[in-house]
């Protein structure tokens, strides 16, 4: 009997380390609060063996030889001290351990989104759904409560949700030096948590607000009256969904659907791409939208904000088949577009082509030709180097923030992802400046030119895939290249990474290769490139990151520089142009950097200039609106 005795306490005690070192693991402490959150590890009834099962999957972890040590010096001093206990007391008793409980499938898709409150002055996470934390928060609706055979944890559904990972960075952000009101954070995450009980299926759109809401901490830490600002903004001011019917070359009819956001137009009328991609839908749509008005505030013009698309594929269509799409497209939308309503411009899957058939679309169907669009280059007469411009836009940048430090971009290798219009304008701007780009990609792989690309290769690529052909074609000519499948071109040593490609096309796996690579500069060429978890690798890395909506604004300013009147009577040279738009990215790099300053970010910080960026861009945008009034 004292033998059995002994066996239930040994198991008791490791019961009990166990449950320590999970409190450990997953206990989080919320800035300006010292307070840990209840990760809703409950008390509950369940079977002695469930403590000892890992929470996360996998093989139960060995005991240590400290631990068995410290278990049997444990058990030696309570020997002698237990002999003399009445027997019936070593009887097995059931009891209360806590367990982290498994939750059916179907459970875990409303469970996911939580958020963090404050409750008799201790944080904790309470679920969306039944307002409720700890036990009462782990209440299954379906029954069944504490079954070993449900398929999810609630601790992994916390680790895996939005609002817990707000809460980690709350944590991360612990030690920094402005102090503020613990209700100021609680405002910022009602912003968060009001976009996901809106929208909660728009994944990218919700990902785009998390970033900026991170970014204006400080702002509205400082003022909590922009808390309102930012959830009327959060708001399009319109979103337009419709059908766009077509007929094939063989007379057959096909549906797409179209989409058209007016993000915000606090600032002016609206400027953004139009996408043609399978992929497209409302969520995108808003994201985009989002981005664009935040870019454009950022710029040297007064300019709103605008996005849309299609999920058509003009990959593998004719001419005319893509002519028919564009006009039945501009059927739809021509009443809502102008120069002082929305002027849209060449986006994935559109380009000076489909521009050109919508154009026409347009002047046919308003009866008046004003100019309206950006992109197709037979319709002006001054700019010659729209299309360049987003491209050359990025190496500008990059290259004041190797000014600062004190560097230069020449000989420095870079990686480019995408294979479009933007990468190709990137890689001849490098070439020009003496840099080494040395990768491209598209759908399938990347491929790696170590000798690096030249005017007449970029050439070849252009060939290529004008011709619809892939990537690979290029290494059978030229022999130091080759083409990697179902692969990224971030493991290639780089000091510079330009990702050109489509968003969150950079995970975390890939955000520690590219760390692993030498990268030390990240330029964003596409819309939110990387996953929150891949910037977070970043910044702990030291890798600086040039946001999209600070680094891709060339493409802003050259639109404006070419419906601008002056430059159309004037007939700049391609010299002039680009001297322009070298000031342009000049004074957006000065705007963003000042914003971080003046909210405490120090220059050599890797997120100065993606905070600062968003700052600016935000207080510019907030101050007409309420200048304008609740409209």
């Amino acid at each position: 009997m004292l033998l059995a005795a002994e066996g239930i306490r040994m198991n008791s005690t490791m019961d009990d380390m166990n449950l320590i070192q999970q409190a450990q693991r997953h206990h989080l402490v919320v800035r300006e609060l010292g307070e840990e959150i209840d990760l809703e590890i409950g008390r509950a009834d369940d079977d002695p063996s469930f403590a000892n099962t890992p929470i996360m999957g996998g093989r139960p972890r060995e005991p240590s030889a400290e631990e068995n040590d410290e278990v049997k010096n444990m058990m030696a001093s309570s020997q002698f001290s237990n002999e003399e206990q009445d027997v019936s007391k070593t009887q097995p008793v059931k009891r209360k351990k806590k367990v982290v409980k498994r939750w059916r499938e179907e459970w875990a898709d409303t469970y996911k989104w939580a958020f963090v409150d404050v409750k008799e002055g201790t944080a904790r996470i309470f679920c969306s759904v039944c307002k409720e934390y700890g036990r009462k928060h782990r209440r299954n609706p379906y029954g069944n409560e504490g079954s070993r055979n449900m398929q999810m944890s609630a601790l992994e559904e916390h680790n895996n949700s939005l609002l817990h990972k707000e809460a980690l960075r709350l944590q991360m952000a612990s030690k920094d030096k402005i102090v503020v009101d613990k209700t100021i954070y609680v405002k910022a995450g009602s912003i968060i948590e009001a976009a996901l009980k809106r929208d909660p299926h728009e994944l990218e759109f919700i990902q785009s607000v998390q970033e900026a809401v991170h970014a204006l901490d400080r702002v509205i830490a400082k003022n909590s009256h922009y808390v309102n600002i930012m959830e009327r903004l959060l708001e399009p001011e319109r979103m337009l969904v419709f059908r766009v019917p077509w007929v094939d070359d063989r007379g057959e009819t096909h549906v797409n659907r179209g989409f058209r956001v007016h993000f915000n137009q606090a600032l002016g009328p609206c400027r953004g791409g139009i996408r043609f991609h399978p992929s497209m839908n409302l969520s995108i749509a808003k994201f985009l939208g989002f981005g664009q008005t935040l870019k454009n505030a950022l710029s040297p013009y007064r300019l709103g904000g605008a996005a849309g698309g299609s999920d058509f594929d003009p990959k593998g269509k004719t001419e005319n088949e893509i002519m028919r799409f564009c006009q039945s497209f501009m059927n739809e939308i021509y009443r809502y577009l102008g120069p002082d309503k929305d002027l849209p411009s060449e986006e994935m899957g559109v380009g000076t082509r489909e521009m050109g058939y919508l154009l026409g679309q347009y002047r046919r169907l308003a009866g008046h030709f004003q100019g309206s669009f950006t992109g197709p280059r037979i319709f002006w007469s001054g700019s010659s180097l729209r299309t360049e411009a987003t491209g050359y836009g990025l190496v500008f940048f990059v290259q004041l923030m190797l000014a600062d430090m004190n560097k230069e971009i020449k000989g420095l290798r870079c990686a480019v992802s995408g294979s479009g219009k933007i990468t190709m304008h990137v890689l001849e701007k490098l070439i020009a400046y003496g840099a080494l780009p040395i990768t491209v990609s598209d759908s399938k792989g990347y491929l790696v030119d170590e000798d690096g690309f030249d005017y007449m290769k970029i050439s070849f690529l252009r060939d290529i895939k004008a011709q619809q052909r892939s990537l690979r074609d290029y290494s059978k000519t030229y022999a130091r290249s080759k083409y990697y499948d179902e692969a990224k071109p971030w493991s290639e040593r780089c000091d510079v990474a330009f990702p050109c490609g489509y968003q969150n096309e950079i995970d975390q796996s890939d955000a520690i290769t590219l760390v692993n690579s030498g990268c030390r500069i990240l330029v964003e060429g596409s819309n939110m490139p990387c996953t929150p978890e891949a910037v977070e690798i970043l910044k702990k890395a030291n890798v600086l990151i040039a946001p999209a909506i600070a680094a891709g604004a060339g493409g802003v300013v050259a639109g404006e520089l070419e419906l601008n009147h002056e430059c159309n009577l004037l007939n700049w040279s391609p010299e002039d142009f680009e001297s322009k738009l070298q000031e342009a990215m000049k004074q957006i790099y000065q705007r963003a950097l000042k914003a971080a300053s003046d909210f405490g970010y120090q220059k050599e910080s890797p997120e100065a200039l993606v905070h600062g960026a968003v700052i600016s861009a935000f207080l510019t945008i907030a101050q007409a609106m309420s200048d304008q009034g609740c409209v």
